[in-house]
């Protein structure tokens, strides 16, 4: 999901105009109730992204310990997305939040999540969320006592609307100056750099999607990253067998379901494990 680069708000990126108005208004349809319409009473305009910032926000001023977790989700909608149930805005569809509670909610306690997606966001946007208090930045991962073993990592595809040229240069660095400032942030965890996942638009895929991810397996395999960052290519997971997307794991041209969370949970965990293993994670 994109937001346009003013930060004036979301927007579904791919064939779902129908929706828009819903999700910009930051909350779904509903119904008449029996005090009369809501349409009729006033109420202060918040949007989607807003919520979830200040959901983050207050975890973070909690005086609660956040020493237990383990794995720290970072990135936009398509993160964000782990924790949704039923979706608000295309009634049936739902997210991935029994698969995160199955799997990240702290049954393991060596498994334990934080989610910190939030939907709109471009990389300059993540950079600025992550950029130190000190520094005039939102200072999100400022407190001490998270210190996670694994940072789990995809942004990019929102830098693919209202591109900045040539749009592949663009997103790649984008997404190396991320990498650059979680690590500068938390050298002590290791960074599971994701690819892009596909979209419904093959010639996105093929211009602009593929090229950056192949870019950034390159990436993690520099002197510079490769102490720190593993690449973990999504791409082939959400592909049908005629290697176009496969849409039965995502609710709209961009953001996976339960079953497309689901799969990818199954590839990340076995990836994580790896990472343990081996004595990286």
């Amino acid at each position: 999901m994109k937001r346009d680069r003013s930060g004036a708000g979301p927007a579904w990126a791919i064939g779902v105009a129908t929706a828009l108005g819903l999700f910009l208004a930051g909350t779904p349809a509903m119904a008449q109730t029996p005090e009369g319409f809501n349409s009729t009473r006033p109420a202060e305009r918040i949007e989607y992204w807003q919520k979830r910032l200040s959901e983050i926000s207050a975890r973070l001023e909690q005086p609660d310990s956040l020493a237990d977790v383990r794995l720290l989700f970072l990135g936009d909608s398509i993160t964000d997305f782990w924790t949704m149930g039923n979706n608000p805005w295309f009634p049936g569809a739902r997210g991935g939040r029994v698969i995160w509670d199955e799997t990240f909610g702290g049954r393991d306690p060596s498994s334990l999540g934080l989610n910190f997606g939030i939907s709109g966001d471009r990389t300059e946007h993540v950079l600025y969320r992550i950029q130190p208090r000190s520094e005039g930045g939102l200072g999100q991962l400022d407190r001490p006592d998270l210190e996670p073993d694994v940072i789990v990592l995809m942004v990019g595809i929102n830098n693919s609307w209202d591109a900045e040229t040539p749009a592949v240069d663009s997103v790649v660095a984008g997404i190396r100056a991320v990498v650059a400032a979680v690590h500068a942030r938390k050298p002590g965890a290791q960074i599971v750099l994701q690819s892009l996942l596909p979209t419904n638009e093959a010639a996105r895929n093929r211009d602009l999607v593929i090229p950056v991810n192949a870019a950034l397996a390159g990436f993690a395999m520099e002197p510079g990253a490769s102490d720190h960052v593993r690449y973990l290519d999504l791409y082939p997971v959400f592909l049908s067998p005629d290697g176009q997307q496969n849409r039965s794991f995502f609710m709209d041209g961009v953001h996976p379901n339960e079953a497309g969370y689901r799969a990818w949970r199954d590839r990340l965990v076995p990836f994580l494990s790896g990472l343990k293993d081996r004595g990286e994670a």
